[in-house]
């Protein structure tokens, strides 16, 4: 009943004039302690709880097309095999379910005629606050809504999930059977239903590293191809060229929330972005690096070498097209030593704790990410973390041992943070201050 209630537009008039306006309201705690809550009666209270629990349901099937949602399912294209889905009847079925409970609240709180169309009208006079650009921010509730994506890029993405580990593919061939909907209060799940189970055998089996790299088993657009044909789903024309070039910005705004930027799937390039590996975040660990080397970058540097090799030993026999072979060859060497060296580089003090987030956990690796904004927010990550302005991540005890100890000595936080309450050194209790002789007193 409550659930509703809150939602009723009087409930939400009701607050705003509380507050004192309607542009960018702030929804503050104490304001809604001072709330008046409507008591229905019990035919009233009924039909409240059936409209919220309805309302719930239909809003969760919205987000069940949306993989960063703690519903999701099966991305927009396909979500059908799981029974019908029409957002349009949807989004009907809530505006109806709107209007009932707006009915009701505005009984309740015994709204006229007048006050109802001044809360149902249009909002925004010259005195409400709308035009104050200053109450913008970047946690507005317009950046907090999913990222619409087209249903080509939204299946894609699903792919790339499934080939990763992330989703589950069965959902879409009725291999297994969607779980049912959870109750409005019940804990959120550590999954959404779309996610493959834990100890569930994944679609391809990995390390947490895929690669751009025709021919290569773990070559990631055969495997967006191979899994859109596993569910009998179109596969689009040049995947290749999707996952070079659009993939990642799209990926970006998808997990991104407000000013938190998460990407999971993180493309490490050579520097003309001829070569690239694809790194699983929630599988990355110290070991991850070397692995990318040992187990993916060596083995091309030596195929391209044998490559270079062979059109080298044919000398003045080499045609037109052996010469820019063998120009191309020689460049893609170049870049993949870099590469190794760079990746070498970082390895040994590199410690990831996915406690420190995305950001900082990318940080290191700024110079190998391609999307330049994406690099400049890395970038910057990076230098405050050498100022010592995230010393209380893992990541900057992995790489500043000394200066984070030392700060350990005095910051009492700092020292929980990194489990070395022993270093905190309790500060000498002030002695009181002499109060002044009171006159008269000697």
């Amino acid at each position: 009943m409550s659930l509703a209630l809150f939602n009723s537009t009087a409930f939400d008039y009701i607050f705003k004039i509380t507050l004192g306006r309607f542009g960018y309201p702030e929804f503050l705690v104490g304001i809604l302690k001072k709330m008046p809550l409507a008591l229905p009666d019990s035919s009233a209270a009924q039909r409240l709880e059936r409209l919220a629990r309805t309302g719930w349901s239909n809003k969760r099937a919205l987000d069940t097309i949306e993989e960063t949602s703690h519903a999701f399912c099966l991305p927009s294209a396909i979500r059908v095999r799981l029974g019908d889905y029409d957002p349009s009847l949807i989004e009907a079925k809530l505006d109806e379910i709107q209007i009932e409970i707006d009915e009701i609240a505005f009984d309740l709180y015994g709204f006229s005629v007048q006050d109802r169309l001044a809360a149902l009208g249009p909002i925004g006079s010259a005195d409400d606050g709308s035009d104050d650009k200053s109450e913008v921010t970047d946690d507005s509730e317009d950046d907090d809504a999913p990222e619409v994506i087209d249903q080509t890029d939204g299946l894609l993405s699903w792919a790339v999930g499934v080939a990763c580990g992330r989703f589950d593919w069965r959902l879409a061939t009725g291999e297994r059977e969607a779980p049912p909907e959870p109750d409005p209060f019940d804990p959120l799940p550590a999954k959404s239903p779309g996610m493959l189970p834990d100890g569930a055998a994944p679609f391809h089996a990995h390390i947490g590293i895929l690669v751009d790299d025709q021919g290569h088993p773990h070559d990631l657009p055969r495997l967006i191809e191979e899994v859109l044909t596993g569910v009998e789903a179109e596969v689009p024309r040049e995947v290749r060229r999707w996952l070079q070039r659009d993939f990642f910005p799209l990926h970006l705004k998808q997990y991104s929330k407000s000013r938190r930027k998460a990407p999971i799937y993180w493309p490490l390039s050579t520097s003309s972005g001829s070569y690239t590996l694809w790194l699983y975040y929630p599988s990355i660990s110290s070991q991850t690096l070397y692995s990318a080397v040992n187990d993916f970058v060596e083995p091309k540097l030596k195929q391209v070498n044998r490559e270079a090799d062979a059109l080298r030993n044919k000398g003045a026999a080499r045609s037109r097209d052996d010469e820019k072979s063998l120009e191309t060859l020689q460049a893609l060497e170049l870049e993949l030593i870099e590469l190794r060296d760079t990746l070498l580089q970082i390895a040994p003090a590199y410690r990831p704790n996915h406690n420190d987030g995305v950001q900082i956990t990318a940080a290191p690796l700024w110079q190998l990410f391609h999307h330049k904004p994406w690099q400049r927010i890395l970038k910057d990550t990076w230098a405050k973390l050498e100022k010592g302005e995230y010393d209380w991540a893992r990541l900057a005890m992995a790489y500043w041992p000394d200066r984070v100890r030392e700060k350990c000595k005095s910051d009492k936080s700092l020292a929980i943070a990194h489990d070395l309450e022993v270093l905190y050194i309790e500060p000498e209790p002030r002695s009181p201050k002499s109060g002044k002789l009171k006159k008269g007193a000697e």
